[in-house]
């Protein structure tokens, strides 16, 4: 490809508004345009990245023998509320009518569709099996930001392997950990396995992939010494439980006009955040729950729903919290709460003469003490965890990270094939549901998270893995006769050697093109310019090495430079 053929609008200048490097340099580059808040157009050199990608993930899904497919993005929405993710995801589902009147959805991911499709095996003996596909997906974030990061339309592999036990989903699990390795690896992205939430997908053994990045959205715990790592809505919290030393005073009653907040309160009385206690009032599968945890920290939904066996939880409604608590939202207290079970966090087992809402608006209780004022139905890990806390395999204290999630995998199990009917016949001649799992990486976010983890001021910085071309060669002087003859002599040769190559031809000063070189980022540069009268050339790794070589070695300067996949 030459340049002066290539559609690729360069930019100097972007709005202070973007905040992300990968967003900036994607729109300065040429590679995305923005249609609409989180939707973007692909614009050769960035379709050329992610379709580099694209065929990684490709290679590795097929090598752990999954099968491609290619589902609807149009969803009819009965499939939906059958599994009750309709009510779940909300507003985050876009929803359409047709002409009909018949409802659909646009897809945000694929469980229900390729259950559906899996629902025709019969048998045991059409067991194992992976689909996978690369599909577009849609959904209506509220606050879509960081370009491709965080999106309302994007590009992801989804796979979904069948079994017919929870062994065999375990052997298949494993097949795909393998292969997101060896993807990222390929790629030449650092990342960290972390335990994680299945949020609205489901499932257990969920496991996040992710690129440390201060930048990045996520937040994650991490044990440098052992190496575990997970969410903090699923790390897990041990550690010694101090018995309290301070003596019950009696219940205060106090007026706390307007205060509903942890930090209102814990203002208005003079008390650390940590001497309150939150009670927080849900709904779980028909049960009315409030859970307890200490004012400085967040309850963890996950963790609740596990304590409780339930397969759903929500915050209870304005009228169910009223009714339990007899106040208002903001004033609910554990004393003389009624028609709610009391699940509290083990943290609070060694507190004492603690605050909580007083059951009344405008009302909070001074000395609360367990067992004393209210009884607790149960004690459970229910807090999120916390840089500092103890790690749960070795003790040493977790480091907080901030990181962008690359990927996602989930041990599904039967939520999908129960509720689609799903099932197969087995050879003891019982019908059972089909055992899942789900394996998702975003493409189009992989192109952003390289080059969160690979660029400098000037611009990209490619993995030769994925770069849009191998090698740019680099006419300083368009209207040379020389150096046009050994520019166009090595685009031929490298070519025919197995390179994919730019061509930069444009009648442009030297200056422009070595910043827009720099800025898109192409691994290999070979630079035609004042030596090419000596029959030399220089030769360039972006970012790394330089050296200048003769024509007849340039090829073989190349490709040892881009022997790795990274400079340096």
């Amino acid at each position: 490809m030459r340049t002066r053929e290539l559609f690729a609008p360069t930019l100097r200048q972007i709005s202070g508004e973007v905040e992300l490097a990968s967003h900036r340099l994607l729109l300065r580059g040429g590679f995305i345009r923005q249609l609409a808040a989180g939707v973007y157009s692909l614009l050769p050199l960035g379709l050329r990245v992610v379709r580099k990608i694209e065929n990684i993930v490709r290679e590795e899904m097929n090598a752990a023998g999954g099968q491609e497919v290619f589902l609807p993005a149009l969803h009819p929405l009965e499939l939906w509320e059958k599994t009750g993710r309709a009510e779940y995801w909300g507003d985050e589902l876009m929803k359409l009518k047709d002409r009909g009147g018949r409802p659909f959805c646009l897809g945000g991911t694929h469980e229900e569709v390729i259950t559906q499709l899996a629902s025709e095996v019969k048998s045991y003996r059409e067991l194992p099996f992976t689909l996978y596909q690369i599909q577009t997906k849609f959904r209506d974030d509220p606050r879509p930001r960081g370009g491709l990061v965080r999106v309302r339309e994007f590009t992801m592999k989804d796979a979904y392997s069948f079994d017919r036990d929870v062994a065999g989903l375990d052997v298949s699990y494993d097949k795909m950990v393998e292969a997101y390795h060896k993807i990222l690896k390929r790629i030449g992205l650092t990342y960290h396995v972390v335990e994680a939430s299945g949020g609205g997908i489901g499932g257990w053994d969920t496991k996040e992939f992710e690129l440390p990045m201060e930048t990045g959205e996520s937040h994650y715990l991490r044990c440098e010494p052992c190496g575990y790592a997970a969410t903090p809505e699923v790390a897990e919290v041990k550690g010694e439980i101090a018995e309290p030393t301070e003596a019950e005073r009696p219940l205060e009653r106090v007026e706390t006009p307007d205060q509903r907040t942890i930090e209102q309160v814990a203002a208005f009385l003079g008390v650390p955040a940590r001497q309150l206690v939150k009670t927080l009032i849900y709904a779980a599968d028909g049960r009315v729950v409030a859970a307890l945890v200490r004012g400085d920290r967040e309850l963890s939904e996950d963790k609740l729903r596990a304590a409780l066996g339930a397969k759903r939880i929500e915050m209870a409604d304005r009228a169910t919290i009223e009714r339990v608590s007899g106040a208002p939202v903001g004033f609910a207290g554990p004393v003389g709460i009624k028609g709610a079970e009391i699940f509290a966090d083990e943290e609070i087992r060694g507190e004492r003469n603690f605050v909580t809402g007083g059951n009344e608006a405008d009302l909070h209780v001074r000395n609360v003490n367990w067992g004393r004022d209210f009884e607790v139905t149960k004690w459970a890990d229910l807090r999120n965890g916390a840089p500092g806390d103890p790690c749960p395999k070795c003790g040493q204290p977790l480091t907080g990270y901030r990181g962008i999630e690359l990927a996602h995998i989930f041990k599904l199990g039967t939520i999908y094939s129960e509720a689609l009917e799903a099932s197969f016949l087995d050879e003891d001649g019982q019908r059972k549901p089909m055992v899942m799992g789900c394996y998702g990486i975003g493409t189009t976010r992989l192109m952003a998270s390289v080059i969160e983890a690979f660029h400098d001021e000037a611009g990209i910085i490619w993995p030769a893995s994925v770069a849009p071309y191998e090698v740019e060669i680099i006419l300083l002087n368009h209207d040379d006769t020389v150096q046009s003859e050994i520019a166009e002599k090595l685009y031929t040769e490298l070519q025919e050697d197995g390179f994919e190559v730019l061509l930069e031809d444009r009648p442009e000063r030297a200056g422009v093109k070595f910043k827009d070189a720099d800025l898109i980022g192409i691994p290999g540069q070979v630079v035609v310019g004042r030596l090419a009268g000596e029959g030399k050339v220089e030769v360039r790794r972006r970012g790394g090495e330089s050296r200048t070589v003769t024509v007849e070695d340039a090829a073989t300067a190349v490709r040892e430079l881009l022997s790795t996949n990274l400079p340096g």
